[in-house]
């Protein structure tokens, strides 16, 4: 069961690297009791409405305004959604509408700045996406900056500056992001499905395009494009947040209102002419397969749908968490549970024109797609002969009841739920009908629904089988210790430059002081900080267990993550299925992931089912039994696992960066290999929980909809047991100096068509007294792919990356720095001698004290968005105690940033960056060595 959200179907194309966490649980279930026996009051998501208080203003040029406003946290977000997207091209200009999506941050002919650095410097958290029938541009601020924000994007409606300078430089930007697609094996085999299950419709075109469209756009072709689309009739624009709704409905009309109407309906419609239901076929295709380069097997099949307002779609989507919706649904159980697959998903596409629903597999090791596909045609045969149980009903529809409070918790997500609906089902109320449907589907309905477009006939089927199936990491190719070229980059953007295209901020926001965590320590030892918040009827939690991947040792490397990996695999009273079904039944999760210094907790629910939550986390934390068949199974998925990491540039990247940092007996050097993955048995995993899974190294961070006084008596009785006697093992880590020299490694993997570079060394602790400066001095050269050093000389003006970026991965003990850029093989020399000439001019000439106001600004200012989403809230107060910062950390960090002075940068210019004494890691296609090298 994917998110309902489907600008997650298929490739979710984002201009940044990193993706904002979308909400797309557009749904809804059956109303549970209103009290639960445990005594948790249950708001059942009846009374929760996301349409309450929308107000719908059409303004004289055809621009639908939605606002609501949502008082609960300092912050406004402003989404504007163009209804236009790879369903309305054509072949020969697959490509366009995304195309045009990056072009929109080069600037407008009133202010001809990258609108990433505007962005950037208002505080905002922004991005853009483009998807099957829709384009969109969001950014969250605080809430001063909202006539700000509004303002940026009229002009850019209207005023993009849209030359030859701009898309010859972000055509060779979106020719590296879909080279990097091109990576993944995944991405191929779904571009040959769609292709075949719709040959005469633009959904069978990949919504990125492809390089031969790219390669041949005109300026007068983009033009055009933007003047057919980007009109005010054809966009939605939605405000939600912190704000009085009458006087930013004035400021809208003043802004937006003289914005004139172009381009023609009738050209809109132009491009695809589909049947409004699938058309029927009485012989079933062979299936494609795609023999190529790649490490795991997998399946994808794709059945045609009806369009988003077809009466059957709620049905539709109750099947397809029946089916794909957790441990417990059908496929699951059927593919996973029985070793024939290490992964299954499923996701209905319902949208403007008629859609598909999609299934994908991963194959286990040594396993047959051919029997995968036999197994899984079973299990929908089965679907369609017999109804569903009451039981597995009423689970789906408490799933996607639940997943829709818990995926709009933020505003943000809010925003876009609403600008979804409005665009795509032509109504932001639609969900409310959507939702009164859910609740009244039955298993009769299901059953129809699954023989109606379930049928064999019409699937399209693809097998991607692997030519090198022993997932064998990369071979070496020479390096050498310099680059093929030398680079001077130009002068930094000025800052004072910038801000003459800086709208103004309205005012000085007055944020509330952020609430602090209350925190106190069971008798155990067990650490718990609890903070409510009772806007929503929900429960984050979040936790860690110092039971990292540290403890693991060469010889054991993958240990940590199998006992994590096998801690919901059953306990002393629960096995799996009863397990996943406690949670499942209720629209919970629980999940547990492991880092290198510890193990994550991550928990979501309504706010009745914090009890479960506790229960299950106190059970398998002190009772899990690891069986041998399930440790097995995981054993056999970590193993598919590292091969796809192995055939992927990023993943074997990073592990030989790691590698060549940290030395061989350094707890941060161990990587999993197919042996140590295979000499692992029950034994070592109950010896790695007994010792290291320790109420005293264990923290709990919850923040929701509950009763303080009832949570602590619950914690004491659910954790009352679990005792420990000793002291907890400790790992004595020494220190890890900079490299002598420069080091040039080089891995080639077949088949891939982007490279991957990693660059840095060691850097510092989260408690080191430098952070805030690193911090700050990371946001000028790297946090930010458009607004940075890096991104606006190797990025913007030299179209050389998609993305690059820097971080401090600044932990309990010292974590790398590291530039990462993703670049075409005849790039990244290039590439790497620009980044190199950044580094030099940062360490010779330092920063200005605009720049350093500037990055203060943009990090302060977007700090309070972060506070604004519960689950964040949660993850940062856990965070903060785990690396032993003070409880008020939370509320004090902008102040930590705006206390930094130039002196303290400059000492950390000089302490950090190192330009002479780098590690550099490329990974991908072989010619990205340097010649000769």
């Amino acid at each position: 069961m994917k998110l309902r959200s489907y600008i997650f179907i298929g490739f979710f194309l984002s201009l940044l690297l990193s993706l904002v966490p979308f909400s797309g649980n557009f749904t809804n279930a059956a109303t549970p009791t209103a009290m639960s026996t445990t005594g948790f009051a249950y708001a059942p998501a009846s009374v929760v409405s996301f349409t309450q208080g929308v107000q719908k203003t059409v303004l004289d040029n055809g621009l639908t305004v939605l606002t609501k406003e949502v008082h609960t946290a300092p912050v406004v977000s402003v989404q504007v959604w163009y209804k236009v997207g790879s369903r309305n091209e054509v072949k020969g200009e697959n490509g366009l509408s995304h195309q045009l999506e990056h072009l929109m941050f080069k600037g407008t002919t009133a202010r001809p700045v990258q609108f990433g650095r505007l962005f950037s410097a208002l505080g905002s958290q922004f991005n853009a996406f483009t998807s099957y029938d829709e384009t969109a541009y969001f950014g969250t601020v605080q809430r001063d900056r909202l006539e700000a924000l509004l303002t940026l994007e009229a002009d850019r409606m209207e005023n993009s500056l849209i030359g030859t300078e701009q898309l010859k430089s972000e055509k060779r930007v979106v020719i590296s992001e879909l080279q990097g697609y091109e990576n993944s094996p995944g991405y191929r085999l779904d571009r040959a499905v769609m292709r075949d299950a719709f040959p005469t419709r633009a959904y069978g075109l990949s919504v990125g395009g492809t390089k031969a469209d790219v390669e041949k756009f005109t300026l007068e072709q983009v033009r055009n494009y933007y003047q057919t689309y980007y009109s005010p009739d054809n966009a939605t624009l939605v405000i939600t947040g912190d704000f009085a709704t009458e006087p930013v409905l004035k400021v809208v009309k003043e802004t937006y209102g003289k914005l004139a109407k172009r381009g023609n309906d009738e050209k809109r419609t132009r491009a695809n002419v589909a049947p409004s239901s699938p058309v029927a076929s009485t012989t079933k295709k062979a299936p494609i397969v795609l023999k190529q380069p790649g490490s795991a097997a997998l399946l994808q099949a794709v059945y045609p749908l009806p369009d988003i307002k077809h009466p059957d779609v709620p049905a539709i989507d109750v099947m397809d968490a029946i089916l794909t919706g957790g441990r417990s649904s059908r496929l699951y159980q059927a593919l996973v549970e029985s070793g024939l697959a290490s992964s299954v998903s499923g996701g209905a596409a319902e949208l403007i024109e008629p859609g598909w629903y999609d299934i994908s597999a991963t194959a286990a090791p040594g396993q047959e797609l051919g029997k995968i596909a036999q197994v899984l045609q079973e299990s929908l045969g089965k679907l369609q002969q017999q109804p569903v149980t009451t039981e597995e009903l009423n689970r789906a529809k408490t799933q996607l009841q639940a997943s829709y409070i818990l995926g709009n918790q933020d505003i943000t997500s809010q925003a876009t739920q609403l600008a979804y609906n409005q665009t795509i089902a032509g109504d932001y109320r639609f969900i409310e009908k959507y939702l009164a449907a859910i609740a009244k589907v039955t298993p009769a309905q299901v059953q129809q629904v699954a023989k109606t477009y379930l049928n064999p006939a019409q699937q399209t089927i693809g097998f991607f089988e692997p030519t090198q199936p022993d997932g064998k990491p990369g071979t070496s190719t020479g390096g050498s210790g310099r680059t093929v070229e030398n680079f001077s980059p130009g002068k930094p953007v000025d800052p004072a430059e910038l801000a003459k295209y800086l709208p103004p901020a309205t005012s000085t926001t007055d944020s509330a002081k952020q609430s602090l965590p209350e925190e106190f320590t069971l008798n155990n030892g067990l650490r718990v900080l609890l903070l409510g918040d009772r806007s929503l009827p929900t429960i984050n939690l979040s936790g860690q267990i110092n039971a990292g991947t540290e403890f693991d040792g060469n010889q054991k490397a993958g240990l940590a993550n199998l006992t994590a990996a096998n801690l919901m695999n059953g306990t002393k009273t629960k096995n799996a299925l009863t397990l996943a079904k406690t949670l499942e039944d209720r629209g919970a999760g629980l999940n547990f992931s492991t880092s290198r210094e510890g193990v994550s907790v991550s928990g979501e629910g309504l706010s009745a089912n914090l009890p479960i939550l506790i229960q299950t986390l106190a059970d398998v934390l002190q009772n899990a039994t690891f069986p041998a068949e399930q440790l097995e199974l995981s054993r056999q998925r970590a193993l598919t696992s590292l091969k796809v990491q192995l055939d992927d540039p990023r993943g074997l990247g990073r592990q030989v960066f790691q590698q060549a940092i940290y030395p061989e007996n350094h707890p941060f050097h161990s990587f999993p290999t197919f042996d140590s993955l295979k000499g692992i048995t029950r034994d070592d995993l109950l010896g790695f929980y007994q010792t290291h899974y320790r109420p005293d190294g264990t923290t709990i961070a919850i923040v929701g909809d509950f009763d303080p006084v009832k949570v602590k008596t619950l914690l004491n009785q659910a954790f009352d047991k679990w005792q420990v006697t000793g002291k907890p093992p400790v790992l004595k880590i020494s220190s890890v100096p900079f490299p002598q020299t420069s080091t040039r490694l080089n891995k080639v993997i077949p088949g891939k068509a982007e490279a991957v570079t990693y660059i840095g060394y060691n850097g510092i602790s989260r408690k080191d007294s430098r952070y805030y400066a690193a911090a700050i001095l990371n946001q000028i050269l790297g946090g930010d792919t458009l607004s940075s050093r890096l991104g606006t000389e190797v990025r913007d003006r030299l179209g050389l990356t998609y993305g690059i970026y820097s971080a401090f991965a600044a932990g309990i003990n010292p974590g790398p720095f590291l530039i990462q850029m993703q670049t075409a093989p005849g790039d990244t020399q290039k590439a790497i001698a620009s980044t190199l000439g950044l580094l030099k001019q940062l360490r010779e000439q330092g920063v200005t004290e605009a720049e350093l106001n500037t990055a203060k600004r943009s990090i302060t200012n977007s700090y309070p968005v972060d506070l604004a989403n519960p689950s964040d809230v949660s993850s940062i107060i856990l965070d903060n105690s785990v690396l032993g910062l003070s409880r008020s950390e939370i509320r004090d960090f902008p102040q930590q940033i705006q206390a930094v002075t130039m002196a303290q940068i400059q000492k950390v210019i000089e302490d950090l960056i190192k330009p002479e004494n780098l590690v550099i890691v490329t990974a991908g296609p072989g010619d990205a060595a340097p010649k000769g090298g």
